[in-house]
């Protein structure tokens, strides 16, 4: 009757009271929502055709870079299937992506190394991407696979020009890229690739008309490829039609925005118009796209150099003669002074001028001299260069101030079409 009784523990009754509750929150709700291992769950997936179709699609409506989005998850969706990669490989090199297109083509080929239309594609991205010799290697093994692949034969063409405006073919490639685009039209006159290739065999044989009139028929197939309203634009401005050049230049940089080459073709052409606060703007817009290409640099530096802009052009223009770190971080390469290459003389010309303007004349005499020792033959740098000399003669003879920027443009060295 003494002993006393023991206080409840409230403390301990609350806390168990909350795990028996929280323990049947658990069991009535959480654990039923937890799908058994095995079960396939309830969400939809799409299929590859569905995604490939949608991918087509958008390549008809000149959405590139979406299609292109579009065919990866059909690859990830079908990875073994050759023809899958291939197509996104197509889509890639029309959307300017070389060198992902030749993985995906290299992707296609590791699934079936006897594919014939994995070999062509993939020395298609090669061409565009320089590597002629080995473009060619795989577009004969292409051939061989499959002598009637249509286009194959028309992708021949474009590695046969392009590897001879790169100086490692000779002439006789424009014979035979000829050839090939006649076996193209035989094999498939309605291809777009076939009109294509061959607008661009009429091109390089100075065919501008006809070469008009092809990628007129490509582009009926699909308007909205930016590399036909290139070709297109391309033409039109050697036929000197500077104004359907620049149309077609502006429908090429409107489907594909990231590509520079409209914005440096339209440079190219305002300049050849005298409108060089254009071209500056527009090669601007290039390197924009593109900071780590010496080429755009040069163009960019020789348009600010029309605008009177000499200390920027010398910044420019030494990438290409010396190659160098970019004020944004990006290595860049020098280009060689090769013969052949007028527009490349024309950045050295250019850079020696702008040396010369600013009273540089150590470095700018240098370059005189390595135009008249590189390239003897080209009478019109030649010429450039020794006035370059005689102006460093006068600045000699009698000094003057460095110029202000924003004075006129000399017309020694004039934009060449």
């Amino acid at each position: 009757m003494n002993k006393r009784r023991t206080r409840p523990n409230w403390f301990r009754i609350i806390l168990l009271s909350l795990l028996v509750l929280a323990a049947a929150y658990v069991n009535r709700f959480v654990v039923a929502d937890i799908q058994p291992l095995g079960v396939p769950t309830s969400t939809a997936t799409t299929s590859p055709e569905t995604l490939i179709a949608e991918a087509e699609a958008l390549v008809n409506e000149g959405k590139l870079l979406p299609a292109v989005e579009m065919y990866k998850k059909a690859v990830v969706s079908r990875p073994d299937d050759a023809a899958t990669h291939i197509m996104l490989a197509r889509t890639l090199v029309f959307a300017g992506k070389y060198k992902e297109a030749q993985v995906s083509a290299e992707d296609a080929l590791l699934l079936n190394p006897s594919n014939s239309m994995a070999h062509a594609v993939r020395a298609w991205a090669l061409s565009f991407q320089g590597s002629y010799l080995e473009a060619e290697a795989s577009i004969k093994r292409a051939l061989e696979l499959d002598p009637n692949n249509a286009l194959a034969h028309a992708y021949y063409v474009e590695i046969l020009i392009d590897s001879y405006y790169g100086g490692i073919g000779g002439f006789d490639n424009i014979e035979r890229a000829i050839e090939e685009s006649r076996v193209a039209q035989a094999l498939a006159p309605d291809l777009l690739e076939t009109h294509r290739a061959r607008g661009y065999v009429l091109e390089a044989t100075t065919n501008y008309d006809e070469a008009i009139q092809e990628y007129e028929a490509a582009l009926n197939i699909n308007p909205n490829i930016a590399d036909l309203h290139i070709a297109m634009g391309r033409t039109y401005r050697l036929l000197q039609i500077y104004d359907k050049a620049v149309e077609s230049f502006t429908r090429a940089n409107a489907l594909n925005p990231e590509d520079p080459n409209p914005d440096f073709l339209m440079s190219r052409t305002y300049a050849t118009l005298g409108e060089y606060g254009k071209a500056m703007q527009y090669a601007k817009s290039a390197v924009t796209d593109n900071p780590a290409d010496t080429n755009l640099r040069g163009n960019y530096g020789v348009m600010l150099y029309y605008n009177a802009y000499w200390t920027e052009a010398i910044t420019e223009l030494s990438f290409v003669v010396k190659g160098g770190l970019s004020q944004e971080g990006t290595q860049l390469e020098p280009i060689e002074l090769v013969p052949n290459f007028p527009r490349l003389a024309e950045y050295y010309f250019t850079y020696g001028f702008a040396l010369s303007r600013t009273n540089q004349c150590g470095e700018a005499l240098q370059i005189a001299q390595l135009i008249i020792s590189r390239i003897p033959a080209d009478e019109t740098s030649v010429e450039r260069a020794n006035e370059i000399i005689s102006r460093c003669q006068e600045n000699l003879n009698q000094p003057q101030a460095t110029p202000t920027v924003g004075s006129e443009p000399t017309a020694e060295a004039t934009p060449t079409p």
